[in-house]
């Protein structure tokens, strides 16, 4: 049985990310990236692909061996941890950390006695290229460094500690009484530097000081003072978290194949950068006071995208690079068994429609807020707008990416026309309105369309795909697209048939009847993301209560330091998929937005029936 995922809790450098559970082990780190190969994937395995564990021995007399902390917290506003830990020989709290990074990356775990005098264990097994290779391991003085191939990852102690033989681990035994502390840090290098990395030799108390520090002022620039203000905030540091900071790319979420169904096989790879995400991401860092980060993801965002419009990926590298193969890795089992376990993101070979009009409306987003816009941007506009006017009723692999036959999918068509309204309002606010005519009427078509051929009568809902029964809940996105207001009468039935989707209280993203029929067998959990949609979508129509209560359904299956995965399962209560999930925690915030504006523009919250 795996650690479940909602025990573990994330470490970011805003470079890279590592993932540590609640039994003290750090059970997945890519070093130096986000996207690199994992040096710790036992998150994937078991501790023989790698695992860094520092936790109490446990008392001689009993034999106790503490399993999980007793209780765990981030720092308030930021993204340091602290586990405390109980056993019959006294308490020791353990803070977790990686400062954010200015040369290479680090990871720092200091031990600190609270009372009587706790005997500590220190076992880190590094397994180097996707927790396969076994590297050779020296002592270095000091420290101790294992090497294999391009990679160095040097540990070190600031106070003394006995080495235990293990031929596949480097572990070490200490006793920490009340009122002392030691240090432990693992730092990256390449391998053909010599000397140990100059993290090293950082104190620990000056590192967590800095870093503190910089995760307390980040967070205190954040405008939103709503009710849910602390959850907000948790999603936003997250969020920074996920952040690649020399380009300004965010990736999905720092793991890897982390399954929708345990045992089943929607396992993917999320370390990268969707663009299916870039509005909500845009809107989120500057309706919370972020103008820098939004900025950096938008020079990211068009650095990505230069080039022939034809070729407009849905995903990209943290760096903006387009080839991203996906591969197999059969030496790990796989999270509980749920195999197989993939490198690398299929999706950058899927067409999909609904990316040009994540982008445009990012781009007209960005210029409203007054970010400013080269010259050459409006050219890249009237390239993607000229491609699309020729493409846009062909058929996709739509939102969601699935891996069965292209189809007419109702929100790629609706973003389509996303694309040609917001091309449109750009023209109009820089004067350039050449091409406005044809926008125009690609616009007006794409309308006619899709409310000629997704809706569906029988059911009073627009549907997943022209001559489809079959619901899908980004039909919710409709009112915050502009395409249709909240009050429509077509709205408000697509939201009522939401309920079909239902799972537990939660919705899931489209409906699953085990045949394949989306290019995967097997079924997943509820996606949150469409939980908050949910919730967004009825606050938007006036029914506040309602909201608030699906919001704060989602909220309560948080971690216990506020974190959410991809998906949710009610009928086992965990939480399913990567994690943490950039899309939930942008969607957590973006609701509470809504149903704060809500709330304030009604004075108090609105008690309404539950529709449907």
């Amino acid at each position: 049985m795996s650690v479940p995922i909602e025990d573990f809790a994330l470490l970011s450098d805003l470079q890279t990310a590592a993932m540590v559970g609640r039994d003290g082990s750090v059970d997945w780190l890519c070093l130096p990236r986000f996207d690199s190969p994992a040096c710790l994937a036992a998150l994937l395995g078991d501790s023989g692909n790698g695992c860094w564990r520092v936790a109490p021995e446990g008392a001689a007399s009993t034999g106790i061996r503490p399993d999980r902390c007793a209780e765990r917290t981030y720092r308030k506003d930021t993204l340091v941890l602290e586990s405390r830990w109980e056993t019959p020989d006294g308490t020791v709290r353990v803070t977790d950390f990686m400062p954010p990074r200015t040369q290479l990356p680090c990871l720092v775990r200091v031990v600190e006695g609270l009372s009587g005098a706790v005997r500590m264990c220190s076992e880190l097994r590094l397994r180097f290229h996707q927790g396969r290779v076994v590297p050779w391991v020296r002592d270095a003085g000091q420290c101790t460094v294992a090497v294999a191939g391009p990679d160095a990852v040097w540990l070190g102690a600031d106070g003394p500690v006995t080495t235990l033989g293990d031929t596949d681990a480097t572990v070490w035994e200490f006793t920490v009484p009340a009122g002392r502390r030691l240090a432990l840090t693992l730092a990256w290098s390449p391998s053909h530097r010599p000397d140990p990395p100059a993290p090293l030799s950082v104190p620990a108390e000056t590192a967590l000081k800095e870093t503190v520090d910089f995760w307390r002022r980040w967070a205190g620039q954040c405008r939103y003072q709503g009710p849910w203000r602390e959850a907000v905030v948790r999603s936003l540091i997250t969020l920074k978290a996920l952040t690649y900071a020399p380009t300004g790319g965010i990736v999905a979420a720092p793991t890897t194949s982390l399954p929708g169904r345990i045992g089943g096989d929607h396992n993917w790879d999320h370390r990268y950068c969707w663009l299916r995400d870039s509005t909500l991401t845009l809107s989120c860092l500057l309706r919370s006071g972020y103008r820098d980060e939004a900025t950096a993801w938008l020079d990211w965002l068009v650095r990505a995208i230069a080039g022939d419009p034809g070729q407009l990926q849905a995903v990209y590298g943290v760096g903006g690079q387009r080839l991203l193969p996906e591969t197999e890795a059969p030496w790990l089992p796989g999270y509980e068994g749920s195999q197989p376990v993939r490198f690398g993101n299929y999706a950058v070979g899927q067409f999909q429609l609904d990316v040009y009009g994540e982008v445009m409306d990012t781009l007209c987003l960005s210029l409203r807020a007054g970010i400013p816009m080269p010259a050459h941007v409006w050219g890249l506009v009237e390239a993607l707008m000229a491609w699309l006017l020729r493409h846009w009723r062909e058929p996709d692999q739509g939102l969601w990416q699935v891996r069965g036959p292209r189809r007419q999918f109702v929100h790629s068509k609706v973003m389509a026309w996303v694309a040609a309204d917001r091309a449109v309002r750009m023209g109009e606010l820089l004067g350039r309105n050449g091409s406005s005519a044809e926008w125009r009427a690609m616009r007006d078509e794409v309308r006619r369309q899709v409310l000629r051929e997704g809706w569906d009568a029988g059911q009073h809902s627009f549907v997943q795909a022209y001559g489809s029964p079959d619901l899908d809940a980004s039909g919710l996105l409709m009112p915050r697209l502009g395409f249709l207001p909240a009050s429509d009468p077509r709205v408000r039935g697509t939201v009522r048939a939401m309920s079909h989707l239902d799972h537990g209280g939660f919705l899931r993203r489209y409906a699953h009847d085990g045949d394949g029929a989306d290019g995967a067998p097997g079924g997943e959990g509820a996606f949150v993301a469409c939980s908050l949609w949910y919730a967004a979508a009825l606050a938007a129509d006036g029914h506040t209560e309602h909201a608030r209560q699906v919001f704060e359904r989602v909220l309560a299956i948080r971690n216990d330091v506020g974190l959410l995965a991809e998906q949710w399962d009610p009928d086992t209560g965990r939480q399913l998929g990567n994690a943490p999930q950039a899309f939930s925690h942008l969607a957590l915030a973006e609701t509470a937005f809504a149903l704060s504006a809500a709330q304030t523009r009604r004075g108090l919250p609105r008690r309404s029936a539950v529709p449907g």
